[in-house]
């Protein structure tokens, strides 16, 4: 369900675009919580949150994440 975890970049974390972050568990749980850096830590989720949640896979969602940014148009895509 981590769209958040996966489609942004996280220089902080050397976390590429659209690749899901190497510490997001199978259980879509963060492994260094508590150790996360402030990027994380000061992530609030909003309206995107909520209409990214509606989509049944991570890849959807993490797609429709990034074209809410305009950072890719699904559309576009083959």
């Amino acid at each position: 369900m981590r769209a958040c975890c996966t489609a942004p970049d996280i220089a902080a974390l050397v976390k590429p675009l659209g690749q899901p972050c190497v510490h997001l568990g199978a259980d879509c749980l963060c492994g260094i919580y508590a150790e996360r850096p402030s990027i994380c830590r000061s992530y609030s989720p909003d309206w995107v949150c909520g209409e990214v949640a509606l989509l049944p896979t991570l890849e959807e969602r993490s797609a429709r994440f990034l074209e809410i940014y305009g950072l890719i148009n699904i559309k576009t895509k083959p």
